[in-house]
């Protein structure tokens, strides 16, 4: 993107600190990333289809009771706390916003699952943790921020045991975006602190630069980028009043997601992988 730096870790940390209760407040499962409809005719709304993309990446993982796993960028908790719930599973989660941390251990304390289910301050560029750690790992729509999505996921496989799987989804560049269309791209990328644009060309050299290996590249953009965008910017429109005093002045929260609706060329990646054995 056109005169869009690198976002830097604290920054980015500072950006989730100013928005994490709105997030507590937008979806009462706390899935804080993009939806997922099944077709045209599905009337989920935004929330429930959140919550389905959470299921299909809990699917794709394949983590059970006993597994441990590490969730990169875990925004308020919903996800990790959801899959320990469901699966039995063990959860680590990382986020760099300290208000996150905060809000997604409440959340996992009033689950009744901050037995086997944490979320840390740390950078995931800079993983706090041994190789080998974790059974399986995710970044739910979180890798987006990354200056460095090669180092982010020499970083996952490195503390992921041999075996285990990498999930994560992210955004890219399906077609060239037409010079018309990239006013609002830009606009999103700078104001979210969203890291450099990627197509699906560069993923198999980045999963395998990371010492992994690809077992599915999916582009999603038809089942969740146009209902998302859509049902985010009538949701934007009909926020209570004391919200739009708190943040009316932030550029991010000026910034409305209807502006990316017709964009067909900025999609959605589903990335699987794994650690190979031996």
């Amino acid at each position: 993107m056109r005169g869009i730096k690198a976002p830097d870790p604290s920054e980015v940390g500072l950006f989730y600190d100013r928005f994490a209760q709105l997030s507590a407040m937008a979806d009462p499962e706390a899935n804080l990333h993009f939806g997922y409809w099944d077709g045209p005719d599905d009337d989920a709304s935004l929330p429930q289809a959140a919550a389905r993309l959470t299921e299909i990446v809990i699917e794709k993982v394949r983590l059970g009771a006993g597994g441990h796993l590490l969730d990169v960028g875990c925004g308020i908790g919903g996800p990790g706390v959801h899959l320990a719930q469901t699966a039995g599973a063990e959860v680590t989660g990382v986020t760099v916003s300290q208000e996150q941390v905060k809000l997604a251990n409440q959340r996992a304390a009033e689950a009744g699952v901050a037995d086997r289910v944490r979320f840390e301050l740390a950078d995931a560029m800079k993983l706090p943790y041994a190789a080998d750690s974790f059974d399986a790992a995710w970044a739910l729509e979180s890798i987006i921020h990354m200056p460095d999505r090669g180092q982010v996921l020499r970083e996952m496989a490195r503390v992921v045991r041999p075996g285990g799987r990498v999930v994560l989804t992210d955004f890219f560049e399906r077609a060239p975006i037409p010079e018309y269309k990239r006013a609002a791209v830009e606009t999103y990328y700078r104001e979210t602190l969203l890291g450099p644009i990627v197509t699906l060309d560069d993923y198999p050299g980045l999963v395998r630069e990371a010492g992994l290996m690809v077992d599915e590249l999916i582009d999603i953009s038809e089942n969740v980028m146009r209902r998302t965008t859509q049902e985010a910017s009538r949701l934007k429109q009909a926020v209570p009043a004391e919200v739009q005093q708190m943040h009316g002045d932030d550029p991010a929260f000026q910034f409305d997601p209807g502006d990316l609706t017709d964009v067909w060329e900025f999609g959605y990646l589903l990335v699987v992988a794994q650690r190979p054995r031996g």
